[in-house]
């Protein structure tokens, strides 16, 4: 995608995240949690994150689908051939858990297809940037950018997916928060072919960020997650050179389906 456009994602990824952080970092602050008609919880933070992110994406006149906006039906979302999908803040019980593993996701798709991703984590400060024409990219260190910064001055000082690491086991990465039985089954059919196999857990999106770095081989998948949870980890793994498919390992996700709920799947 257009690298102007993909850089108002990146300003609006961290400026979120500034926002979250005055929050979480916060000792007299109050979270305001909510429960939302799912069950799954809300705060503040969510919100501030949320409002930020819809007045800097405005800019660019695509219309922005996400997780704490106005909900829209899909007779007026499926005329949209372009889209943001925004998760505001990604990992809310991790957030209110203060274990660091929430991320801000900003996701760029075109016909159902995430082209260019954005996933920031506040706490680490550490940013990843996914396009599917130029790469796939990850920077430390990363607390503000520069207003006359650009995508190509801002990549010159990340590190590209996947990275060159070796190891010699067969990572799994598996949900902190929503190990389900069956992805537990799953796992352990793998094991009969990979002895050496080792899990690691993670909250939020982090868990497709270690598939784009090529620190662990596969995510399965096997609980309900949203749109907005994937979408933005999915246009990095593509970026990267891998892909996330439905369990039958062949069909990538798609997205402003009809229903927003995602099948469950499997990256690798």
């Amino acid at each position: 995608m257009d690298k102007n456009i993909l850089m108002v994602a990146v300003r609006a990824a961290i400026e979120a995240g500034a926002k979250i952080m005055s929050v979480y970092t916060d000792p007299n602050a109050d979270f305001e949690i909510e429960k939302k008609a799912d069950n799954s919880p809300l705060t503040i933070a969510d919100r501030k994150a949320h409002e930020v992110i819809s007045g800097i994406l405005s800019s660019t006149n695509i219309p922005v689908l996400s997780e704490e906006g106005k909900k829209l039906p899909f007779d007026a979302r499926k005329e949209w051939n372009e889209l943001w999908i925004v998760d505001p803040l990604d990992g809310t019980k991790e957030f209110i858990k203060k274990n660091g593993e929430f991320t801000v996701n900003i996701a760029y798709v075109k016909s159902g297809t995430p082209q260019a991703g954005v996933i920031y984590i506040p706490v680490k400060e550490e940013l990843y940037i996914g396009d599917c024409e130029h790469g796939a990219f990850k920077m430390a260190d990363i607390k503000s950018i520069s207003q006359n910064e650009t995508f190509d001055s801002l990549i010159s000082k990340a590190s590209r997916l996947p990275l060159n690491e070796k190891r010699d086991s067969f990572v799994v990465v598996a949900s902190r928060s929503h190990l389900s039985p069956e992805t537990e089954e799953f796992i352990e059919q793998i094991r009969t072919t990979h002895p050496e196999l080792e899990t690691v857990s993670k909250g939020s999106s982090l868990k497709l960020c270690l598939i784009a770095e090529g620190k662990a081989d596969i995510y399965p998948r096997f609980a309900p997650t949203m749109e907005w949870d994937t979408a933005a980890g999915h246009a990095i793994i593509r970026a990267a050179g891998k892909e996330v498919y439905h369990t039958d390992g062949e069909t990538p996700l798609s997205y402003n389906k009809e229903d927003l709920l995602n099948p469950w799947f499997i990256a690798k």
